[in-house]
C-alpha cells in the first residue's frame, strides 16, 4: 500500500463488510477467520500502519506515553466508522466507553504483545462497553474502528 489514499480504500473495502453487523463476539470470530493475522487484509493493513507511522501521518500525537491519532473521521465512504491508530508499549490508556461499540485490529510489533489480553488479530467491544485499553508484554499498534466516531473518555 503506497499512501494514505490506498489505506483509505482498503479500509473502505473492509468497512463495507462490517456495515450493519452487530458489534459482538460473532463479529470478532468472523473477522479473525476472514481477516485474521495470516490474511492478506491483515498484512496489508499492518504494513500500511507501519508505513504511516514511519511517514508521520499515523500516530502523529503523543500523550502519556502513547502515540495516537485519528486518521479518518466517520464518513459515508467508510460506512460511518472513524479510524484511529495507537502505538502502545506496556501501558494502560485512559478509561473510556464505546456508546456504539468498538472494533480493534491488534498488530504486535515487539515481544509477545497483547491488547486487553488479545493476541494479533481482532477484538470487538459491544455498544456500551468500557475499558482501560492496555498493551502488555511488548509493543503493538492497534487500529480502532468506532461507529460514528463515538468514544467517551471517563473524567
Amino acid at each position: 500500500m503506497s499512501d494514505k489514499t490506498a489505506f483509505h480504500q482498503a479500509l473502505a473495502a473492509l468497512t463495507a463488510q462490517l456495515a450493519g453487523k452487530p458489534l459482538d463476539a460473532a463479529l470478532a470470530q468472523w473477522l479473525n477467520t476472514a481477516h485474521g493475522p495470516t490474511s492478506t487484509t491483515y498484512q496489508r493493513l499492518r504494513e500500511a500502519c507501519l508505513q504511516g507511522a514511519r511517514e508521520g501521518w499515523l500516530c502523529e500525537r503523543e500523550g502519556g506515553g502513547i502515540r495516537y491519532g485519528r486518521v479518518f473521521k466517520p464518513e459515508d465512504a467508510l460506512h460511518r466508522f472513524s479510524v484511529d491508530v495507537v502505538d502502545m508499549q506496556n501501558i494502560a490508556g485512559p478509561h473510556h466507553t464505546h456508546p456504539q461499540g468498538e472494533i480493534d485490529l491488534i498488530m504486535p510489533l515487539e515481544g509477545d504483545a497483547v491488547f486487553d489480553g488479545h493476541p494479533a488479530g481482532w477484538c470487538v467491544y459491544p455498544p456500551g462497553s468500557a475499558h482501560h485499553p492496555t498493551v502488555a508484554h511488548g509493543r503493538a499498534l492497534v487500529l480502532y474502528l468506532l461507529p460514528e466516531g463515538q468514544i467517551q473518555f471517563t473524567r
